[in-house]
């Protein structure tokens, strides 16, 4: 199996390309300031027929508090720091896109802060289990590499307004260096924090009130998510490990690698789920700086070995490369799909899982253009 995977890696030509994209994408993009996260005053739109949305998001992270530029920088912290934050969020958006504010926000345009407000961990505690959806559900959000706290949080509202559950959503923000140049020292952080975010979700799962939590991380986000779940598992944790609905977008984590945490946490009482897409140039650019080794992300669901490893491993390896990327990589397909995470977990439906919730299957979004994206039910077809 190891040497079919081998043989659709991209030659290191292609991946050099790739990785010099990746930088010249970051240098030429606008990557917001701390000063963002400043709650602002907005007035209420003139030519809007519709009113900004209030989105709120809780965010608990182990990053080192920013004393020179305020907010949160790279570097890691002995505790969680808990916050809450209240966005204006422009109606009417055609995309995923964020427009961070200016001197003088457009909340026509611009999402923006309106309140910010630092938390002592029973209060977040409180607000937490306040948000938890009528079915037991609770969402916490994992980012990926290169992400700056300022926005991880903004993505987080922005999938938060998109897919109108509601309460407060969770972000959970590791000390990412938040530079291209990072990539090793991020998987390092990441590494660094499966104690914190075991921390969070055991928290969150000794309430009664809680009986799902959608851990839902992104690139590098969801290696630390499969290592924290392991580190649960190995700890005999099983009470909180019952309460997890792992979905796992555009998944940078060596194919080997994860073979062997599924080893170690063994099958899941709600399947783990997988959002791939085998064009996601980003995961091209990590393979080839982790020696040109296989990543999840870009796993081909029309290969039979995937489909049965799929089966046998009990998992929900789901296509979704008909999503359009607004990245230019195809790295970033998940934001799209604000409600996919917990729709993936409302298969079980209060209902033991049958055969049919596991294997290889693809998003039809043009079904989804039609109807809500996320109705999972319905846009899910297994792939022939």
């Amino acid at each position: 199996m190891r040497e079919r995977y081998s043989q659709r890696l991209p030659n290191a030509g292609s991946a050099v390309i790739v990785a010099i994209g990746l930088a010249v994408l970051a240098g030429c993009a606008t990557r917001p300031s701390p000063e963002v996260l400043k709650p602002v005053h907005l007035s209420e739109p003139v030519h809007s027929e519709t009113v900004p949305d209030r989105v709120n998001v809780l965010a608990a992270t182990n990053r080192a508090p920013d004393s020179v530029r305020g907010g949160f920088g790279g570097t890691w912290a002995a505790n969680l720091t808990y916050e809450q934050y209240t966005f204006s969020v422009p109606p009417g958006r055609k995309d995923t896109a964020i427009v961070y504010p200016t001197v003088k926000p457009d909340p026509e345009r611009q999402f923006a802060v309106v309140e910010r407000k630092p938390l002592p961990k029973d209060a977040f505690m409180k607000q937490a289990l306040g948000s938890v959806q009528p079915d037991g559900t609770i969402g916490i959000f994992v980012h990926g590499y290169n992400y700056s706290y300022q926005e991880a949080l903004y993505r987080t509202a922005q999938i938060a307004a998109d897919a109108k559950i509601p309460g407060a959503p969770i972000l959970f923000s590791w000390p990412s260096a938040a530079s291209v140049a990072g990539y090793v020292a991020d998987r390092d952080a990441a590494l660094s924090s499966r104690s914190e975010l075991d921390s969070l979700v055991t928290s969150l799962s000794a309430s009664g009130k809680v009986k799902r939590i959608i851990l839902f991380g992104h690139s590098m986000g969801g290696f630390l998510v499969m290592e924290t779940v392991r580190q649960l598992k190995l700890q005999h944790r099983d009470e909180v490990v019952g309460k997890l609905a792992v979905v796992l977008a555009a998944p940078d984590i060596d194919v080997d690698v994860f073979r062997s945490q599924l080893t170690d946490i063994g099958q899941m009482p709600i399947p783990i789920s997988l959002l791939v897409s085998k064009d996601d140039r980003a995961l091209v650019a990590s393979s080839f700086i982790a020696g040109e080794r296989p990543r999840v992300g870009r796993l081909d669901i029309n290969d039979p070995v995937i489909e049965e490893a799929a089966m046998k491993e009990r998992l929900r390896v789901i296509d979704i490369t008909s999503i359009e990327a607004s990245d230019g990589l195809g790295h970033d397909r998940y934001a799209s799909l604000a409600k996919f995470g917990a729709q993936l977990a409302s298969f079980e439906s209060g209902r033991r899982t049958s055969a049919g919730d596991v294997g290889a299957f693809v998003f039809d979004a043009a079904g989804a253009a039609l109807a809500s994206p996320f109705r999972l039910a319905g846009r899910v077809a297994a792939a022939r």
